[in-house]
């Protein structure tokens, strides 16, 4: 009998197709370096938003990657009085902070985080100056730090905070995935569009629950 052999190359085919093939929730629960970013979940911003749904969810994903040893890292907006780290020619931001007033200065209670989240001392709290969660933060310095490849993302808004977070990060070359029912929009089309045609380009998509089931099967270890 002549013996199969099966050389390297053919394994590595294998390999990529089984991985290809992998539903969006097991690969986000793969033993490589992970963080959980939740994002804008502050009082200033949740207060015009319909969030209970998506806040129940990112307290489940908080709580999931805690039992499994992934960092939680938490994202919001804050200024400083008078608002100098915006510029006069940004149309948008200076529309926003004269309709926030004072919610989104350092110290107003605007700034906190929603209280479900349940935030540990030990978790960090990133401040962030525009909308996406990189911009005039050290996120990018905390998470290769920590060793981070993969993020996991929630927050408010859909079309907000966590596209230009999505955005930013592939181009950062992390590994992305997007937890479509811990994320929330004013527009309820908008979000299904982004969710089905635009993330996908980018990132994973999964449930909270497809993302807790998926790390449940793949163990401890996943920080």
């Amino acid at each position: 009998m002549t013996p199969t052999h099966t050389d390297s190359s053919s394994r590595a085919s294998t390999d990529a197709s089984t991985r290809a093939a992998a539903p969006a929730a097991a690969r986000a629960a793969e033993p490589t370096a992970t963080a959980l970013l939740l994002m804008d979940y502050q009082q200033g911003i949740l207060a015009g938003f319909e969030t209970a749904t998506a806040l129940t969810a990112a307290a489940r994903a908080a709580r999931a990657a805690r039992a499994h040893g992934i960092p939680v890292v938490f994202v919001r907006a804050a200024f400083r009085p008078g608002f100098p780290e915006l510029s006069a020619s940004n149309a948008g931001f200076q529309a926003l902070a004269a309709q926030a007033g004072d919610r989104l200065l350092i110290g107003n209670p605007g700034t906190e985080l929603a209280a479900e989240l349940e935030r540990r001392d030990d978790e960090p709290l990133v401040t962030k100056k525009r909308i996406g969660a990189f911009a005039g933060s050290d996120l990018e310095v905390l998470l290769r730090a920590s060793g981070a490849r993969r993020l996991v993302l929630g927050g408010v808004a859909t079309a907000g905070v966590v596209l230009t977070t999505v955005r930013m990060a592939a181009d950062m070359d992390f590994e992305l995935t997007v937890l479509s029912d811990a994320c929330a929009d004013r527009s309820p089309e908008v979000h299904e569009v982004l969710m089905d045609s635009v993330f996908p380009r980018q990132a994973d998509v999964a449930t909270v629950a497809e993302w807790t089931a998926a790390l449940a099967g793949a163990g401890n270890g996943l920080a």
